[in-house]
């Protein structure tokens, strides 16, 4: 069982890479975390290992099966049953209850009655916010807005979450608890994969990337940790 990019590449007009000839495996139980700076291709590296978009070139692999350059319905199939993303901002519905927001993407996936009632209550208790659950965003922190997003992307159990600079707006506090949970997460045996700036990242993640141009660089940890927070070059 693995996530597989194998020989990946992305233009986009106007001259700008997005990926080449990238090629990574991440395994059940990772935490990887692909670094770099806007524009370099991180994001669009987690697009496309989420098939949430198609490279140029290249495949993408789902325990041996290729998912990469399916028609949209059956990519969105794959991504139902077997991925979660969270994003940079929490994007909660406002007038809903933590719990209410985690239960209607259950809904939007098909799953209801106790089944979701269980999926929901475990998903929260998973990211520590059972005391939280009828509570709406504007009475959460923006901690436990992220916290809650993360057990809507958990609810329907998928084996690989994908996180878009997840740490992004929260504070250093906030941010490295997100982290941890994310670390707990793939400890359970869910693989997590994170597009980053965030330097506190790098002691939490099992697997640590460069992206620079599109071209993926497995880096020395210590100049990464320099980069990010010192802006100093490799």
């Amino acid at each position: 069982m693995s996530l597989e990019l194998i020989d990946i590449t992305k233009h986009y007009p106007g001259g700008a890479i997005g990926a080449q000839d990238v090629s990574v495996t991440i395994e059940p139980g990772e935490f990887v975390a692909f670094f770099g700076q806007s524009g370099s291709g991180k994001t669009s590296l987690l697009q496309i290992a989420g098939i949430l978009m198609d490279a140029d070139e290249g495949r993408v692999m789902l325990d041996g099966v290729q998912v990469s350059g399916l028609s949209e319905s059956d990519a969105a199939d794959v991504r139902r049953s077997q991925l979660g993303f969270i994003f940079q901002t929490a994007g909660l519905l406002p007038l809903l209850s933590a719990r209410e927001n985690v239960d209607v993407a259950l809904r939007l996936l098909g799953i209801g009655g106790g089944s979701a009632r269980d999926s929901v209550a475990n998903a929260l208790a998973s990211v520590e916010m059972t005391d939280r659950a009828d509570h709406r965003p504007d009475e959460l922190s923006g901690g436990e807005q992220q916290r809650v997003a993360i057990a809507r992307a958990l609810a329907h159990e998928p084996r690989y979450l994908f996180a878009d600079e997840p740490t992004g707006e929260l504070d250093t506090t906030t941010g490295a608890s997100v982290l941890g949970l994310l670390a707990s997460i793939a400890e359970s045996g869910t693989a997590v994969v994170m597009a980053s700036h965030d330097p506190a990242a790098i002691d939490y993640v099992t697997q640590a990337y460069f992206i620079r141009d599109g071209v993926l660089e497995k880096p020395n940890l210590a100049s990464l940790r320099l980069w990010l927070t010192e802006g100093q070059e490799f």
